[in-house]
């Protein structure tokens, strides 16, 4: 009988009144490729769908808490975003995995979804077949001061109107005071604060080759989600990347493709180069490109026909 391999969707109550959109596609039966989005707070696109042989494999996606089509949206609920942090999320996967049916996958992800699936894989190395990243980051507390403090050295017309757009308490870094005025009680407060990060995420990764503004940092809702997620998660490093390199000995003997560009300002080859250092057996390839592109989904998809079997 020929295998059904046509798209399939649903929503999963998970913790903290989350309900969270799934897609799955390809052959169920098959090895299974988990794709994690970016942002966080990005949502899930159907590129994922493309990576893999559905004949042979599935691939499987969702919308992380509080973005895309899960509900409620974080701002819509924002007395639930101390509940979405890191620990939720890779509950929510594993809740996920099982709702599936699916005993083991391949775990894969760009930017923000690079430190998921590596927090996830550290967490249950025994549930992942395989990694597979590129634009590689840990939101460590150092990669965040650089992307929201230092790179102001490379951009400081930008960067100083990204740090005067929002109120700033004594001290406090600029990450905190986003975070901050993106939860307040004044609506008008969070709209200039979503716009003026929006901006700075346009330019710190104009550097690519064919570089073109994202629709999405200048386009509400999504824009308001995008901004809240991601201060929440960066003000508190992710919670728990500053951890995730001392952790790589848990992921020995699991295959691992690390892809990044060179021209990734916003986020410099070393992470990608440290952890694959501190990972035996994984393979780094460092490209001429900057936060993602055409030949970093291309490498990607060779990653997923060698581990995915």
């Amino acid at each position: 009988m020929p295998v059904e391999t046509s798209l399939r969707t649903g929503h999963l109550r998970v913790a903290d009144g989350n309900e969270l959109y799934w897609e799955a596609v390809g052959n169920p039966q098959g090895p299974a490729v988990l794709w994690l989005h970016g942002g966080p707070g990005s949502g899930a696109t159907a590129g994922h769908r493309r990576r893999i042989d559905p004949a042979r494999q599935q691939s499987v996606t969702f919308d992380q808490r509080g973005c895309g089509r899960s509900r409620p949206l974080v701002t819509e609920r924002l007395d639930l975003l101390d509940t979405n942090t890191t620990p939720a999320q890779i509950e929510d996967i594993e809740e996920l995995r099982e709702h599936l049916g699916i005993e083991r996958w391949m775990v894969t992800g760009a930017s923000w979804g690079t430190t998921l699936a590596l927090a996830y894989a550290q967490a249950h190395p025994e549930r992942v077949t395989g990694l597979g990243l590129f634009a590689v980051t840990t939101t460590s507390t150092a990669e965040v001061e650089w992307i929201t403090e230092s790179m102001g050295r490379v951009f400081p017309e930008e960067w100083e109107l990204f740090r005067d757009s929002v109120d700033r308490l004594p001290g406090e870094r600029v990450v905190d005071a986003y975070a901050r005025s993106l939860r307040d009680a004044d609506v008008q407060v969070r709209d200039r604060a979503a716009a003026a990060w929006g901006r700075w995420e346009d330019v710190h990764v104009s550097l690519g080759p064919g570089w073109e503004p994202d629709p999405r940092w200048h386009t509400p809702p999504t824009r308001d989600v995008l901004a809240t997620l991601v201060t929440h998660y960066w003000s508190r490093s992710g919670f728990g990347g500053d951890q995730i390199p001392g952790r790589m000995p848990r992921l020995a003997g699991i295959p691992g493709v690390l892809i990044h560009g060179r021209r990734d300002i916003s986020g410099p080859a070393v992470t990608a180069w440290q952890l694959h250092r501190a990972w035996p057996g994984s393979e780094l390839v460092i490209l001429d490109e900057g936060h993602g592109g055409p030949r970093s989904a291309a490498e990607l998809e060779r990653a997923i026909a060698a581990i995915a079997t």
